[in-house]
């Protein structure tokens, strides 16, 4: 006995013993497993003059699955396999592909920050940080940096703040992506070529020098409106081109599905970035699509839908690009994170989905339809007085749902919001007429809105329950997302690796070191 329990006090002492060093060399178990640890690719070959970098902000399988399904009316064919039943996205057509573990430093739902750093650096951090080690003290070099040593110009365009995480992860390193003006001050001391989309947040700080006065001393032209914007070209110098149509919250491009016809989309940023950048010398181009993102936060499958047609029609500037310089470009297409837990399936439609009825909402919940008919609604109402009979027709505009007695009902009896679903949304403006300091939410209630506006969240998941599809979260989760390429090395990105590993794909055909 004694000598068993000697044996035994001995391996545990040994696992002990080598648990403490991977702890202290690889400073968490997270870490242990980093792909830093695989073998370096290898790329024997030219270097592409020009490389774009899609990221799909919380796009992952579910996202592109259900845009894809809906642009080829699945719901409507009885044969997919005589229908075909999809219509796919110009990059999932790309010849390779493969798929990335989002996971980061000490957590499997990773934030953007740290995913972006992974794909931008090639190591893991904490969520939360951008280009820095887990203590806050290492400074990692984005890759986008170290191109522009080599002589690369060097564009990044996101459709929300460029200041946000993604497009930050690619030119500054802060301990946290909040810092906003401090991150702003990075892009200005950045040198990069161009940058487009989405404005700033806190440009001004505490009180500091407004960002735009920093960028035109550092030597950047502003271009502030669509005239100036769609004027750019290789002899612009250094631009900052910021939409000035934004979303409602001054910052961002509208959600896709809000856009007005004459609008930017991201596309359009997409075009002009490489007719600034276009030179002998080559460029890269990292691309974020971060309104995706947004509409999965708040599980609004028709905007994430048509944020992801945005997105494919913003890789497509790209796709002409290449048809003209096949030899010379790579495109690769990713996702940082999945949101929302997005599943196309719902217990109510059984096997069946019906993404037809997506077809008669109009605008996004969380954006227009809560700002600009809501909250109006709000300010003239009370708990007593509101009836949601006084909004059936905004309703019906945004989500194309039916109250029973609405004179349509008879002709789209699908759309028509049953007894449950009536009561539902009763008890949902019930909350959204109390303010928001003062909401007692239950457990369940909790659950059911999240942090969002109780009446425009409700309807939401109605309309996406129609349509057969559901979601399991408010904030990331840890699916794999995948990874598409074309061009000059895209063959060493098939495969299942770690989202670290595009960045150590990209460095080898690039001749990073």
């Amino acid at each position: 006995m004694l000598k068993r329990n000697k044996k035994l006090i001995s391996a545990i002492t040994s696992f002990v013993m080598v648990l403490a060093i991977v702890l202290t060399t690889s400073s968490n178990v997270f870490a242990f497993f980093n792909s830093s640890k695989a073998a370096t690719p290898v790329f024997q070959g030219k270097a592409p003059k020009y490389v774009f970098l899609f990221i799909g902000d919380g796009m992952s399988y579910p996202q592109i699955a259900s845009t894809e399904m809906y642009l080829g009316k699945q719901g409507r064919l009885n044969d997919l396999v005589k229908g075909g039943g999809i219509e796919q996205l110009n990059f999932s057509k790309f010849p390779v592909s493969g798929a990335a573990q989002t996971f980061d430093a000490t957590s499997f739902i990773p934030d953007s920050a740290s995913t972006a750093t992974s794909i931008a650096s090639g190591y893991k951090t904490l969520s939360g940080v951008i280009n820095m080690d887990i203590s806050k003290q290492i400074e990692y070099t984005p890759i986008s940096e170290s191109l522009a040593t080599k002589g690369y110009k060097v564009g990044i365009v996101s459709s929300v703040p460029i200041n946000h995480a993604t497009p930050a992860s690619f030119y500054s390193k802060v301990p946290h992506r909040n810092e906003y003006y401090n991150i702003a001050l990075q892009l200005a001391d950045s040198g990069f070529d161009y940058f487009g989309g989405g404005g700033f947040l806190s440009p001004q700080g505490n009180g500091q020098t407004h960002i735009y006065e920093v960028l035109e001393e550092k030597g950047y032209n502003l271009a502030l409106d669509k005239a100036s914007i769609l004027n750019l070209n290789n002899k612009s110098g250094k631009v900052v081109a910021i939409n000035p149509d934004m979303s409602v919250d001054g910052t961002s491009l509208p959600y896709e599905v809000d856009r007005k016809q004459g609008e930017l989309a991201l596309a359009d940023f997409v075009r002009k970035g490489i007719d600034v950048l276009d030179n002998p010398k080559g460029f890269f181009m990292m691309v974020e699509g971060g309104k995706i993102d947004w509409a999965n936060h708040a599980n609004d499958a028709v905007a994430s839908i048509h944020d992801t047609i945005a997105f494919s029609n913003a890789v497509e500037e790209a796709i002409r690009f290449y048809n003209k310089h096949p030899e010379d470009t790579l495109i690769i297409v990713t996702g940082d994170h999945e949101t929302g837990g997005m599943s196309i399936g719902f217990a109510g439609t059984g096997y069946s989905t019906f993404f037809d009825k997506l077809d008669r909402a109009n605008t996004s919940a969380n954006d227009i339809f809560r700002r600009e008919v809501l909250n109006p609604y709000k300010e003239k109402h009370t708990m007593e007085t509101a009836k949601l009979s006084d909004l059936a027709l905004d309703i019906k505009y945004s989500f194309g749902v039916l109250i029973p007695n609405d004179p349509e009902a008879r002709f789209y009896p699908e759309m028509v919001l049953n007894a449950n679903e009536i009561q539902r949304l009763e008890a949902a403006l019930k909350q959204s007429m109390t303010p928001s300091n003062q909401r007692n939410y239950s457990q369940q209630e909790r659950l059911m809105y999240g942090g969002y506006e109780p009446l425009s969240i409700t309807l939401t998941h109605i309309l996406n329950n129609k349509a057969g599809i559901t979601f399991g979260t408010y904030d990331h989760t840890g699916l794999p997302v995948p990874v598409f390429a074309l061009g000059k090395g895209q063959e060493l990105f098939t495969g299942f690796y770690d989202n670290t590993d595009i960045y150590r794909k990209m460095a080898a055909i690039l001749n990073v070191r």
